[in-house]
């Protein structure tokens, strides 16, 4: 989710305020929790997979839509099973960050959530995302069936007249596999950690990239 320097600092001092919360000194190495395969969406619901840079920063602006029920922060689109985010981050394992969106399409589309979030990516970056360079964090698609493909697709094509930067779109558009999980400490962390988060996003001027390629478009799903 950022650099390896930035996140490693970021990290570390997470690390510490968690064990300084219950009086412990940090552990040497933290023993990786075990990972699951997102469940199948609940009846009413549906499930959307969204890769686009650091997934701290990819939760706030769904999880504030009327209509979605949860946003999970993971890593998909690569062949190892039950991954570690030491390992994506490594770029060994093929998976890209990303979050699954659990929502009720009676009351949002997947065309809705598709122009969210465009305007939360740089499509014009494939390897990686504002300052977070590598293929863990590609821009990535990762449809369901035949009908959110050709959803994602015309999505594709209306985001490249909306861009004002006039370059190539490099987002991928692909079949999905499966989700993992990434840690607890991950989840929400805009939430556990907000001055944390807020230094690394302006830090790595997410915002400002944004503006650059949406205008006020990029406010508004943010």
């Amino acid at each position: 989710m950022r650099s390896r320097g930035i996140h490693s600092a970021l990290l570390a001092v997470t690390m510490s305020l968690l064990a300084a919360s219950v009086g412990l000194a940090a552990p040497a190495k933290r023993p990786a929790p075990p990972k699951i395969q997102a469940p199948a969406p609940l009846k009413g619901t549906a499930l959307a997979t969204f890769a686009g840079g650091c997934f701290w920063c990819m939760e706030p602006p769904f999880e504030a839509l009327p209509g979605v029920l949860s946003v999970t922060s993971g890593f998909s689109g690569g062949m190892e099973r039950n991954p570690t985010y030491e390992e994506v981050s490594s770029s060994r394992t093929g998976h890209a960050e990303a979050i699954q969106v659990r929502y009720d399409p009676k009351r949002i589309s997947y065309d809705e959530l598709l122009r969210v979030y465009w305007h939360n990516v740089d499509p014009t970056s494939g390897d990686g995302q504002f300052c977070d360079r590598g293929k863990q964090y590609r821009p990535v698609i990762f449809y369901n069936n035949a009908a959110e493909r050709r959803v994602a697709q015309d999505s594709r094509f209306r985001a490249s007249k909306e861009l004002l930067v006039k370059k190539p779109i490099m987002v991928q558009i692909v079949p999905f596999m499966t989700f993992y999980a990434a840690e607890d400490y991950h989840q929400d962390y805009y939430k556990k950690n907000p001055q944390h988060y807020k230094e690394y996003r302006t830090g790595c001027g997410r915002d400002r990239r944004l503006r650059e390629l949406w205008g006020d478009a990029a406010a508004a799903h943010h």
